[in-house]
């Protein structure tokens, strides 16, 4: 299933990441996934919202530089082999390429997401499948 993700280019210093989160608290809007990857002068922050709209809109007004993008969340068992046989093999096999993806685990045991980055998100959620 197609979903928002909030991108947030933030600057690799202390205190950042907190004034981040703290502009989403004031307004409160909650993180449903997160990744964060950085380099030596700033980090992008990744982000599934409660609400992508306002979560977007109050990181804007907080001075940050935000993007939204569509990405895919899935759910696949959470078992050794999951991810293989639920993901990456089918968009293997149609020749999809994966850009990046993180995941987290469902509270219902068994059970994990994965938030997926691919090029083409409509042929990638026909492969995957509901």
């Amino acid at each position: 299933m197609k979903a928002r993700q909030v991108s947030v280019f933030v600057e690799n210093q202390p205190g950042r990441l907190v004034a981040m989160l703290e502009a989403l608290q004031t307004r409160n809007i909650d993180i449903r996934a997160l990744s964060v990857a950085d380099n030596a002068d700033f980090g992008i922050v990744r982000m599934i919202l409660s609400d992508t709209r306002l979560g977007a809109d109050v990181l804007r007004e907080a001075g940050f530089t935000v993007k939204e993008t569509t990405v895919l969340q899935k759910d696949m068992p959470d078992r050794p082999g999951g991810l293989l046989e639920t993901v990456a093999r089918p968009l293997s096999e149609a020749g999809i390429n994966l850009e990046y993806f993180y995941a987290f685990l469902d509270p219902a045991p068994g059970k994990a997401t994965i938030v997926i980055k691919v090029a083409d998100p409509e042929r990638a959620e026909r492969v995957l499948g509901p």
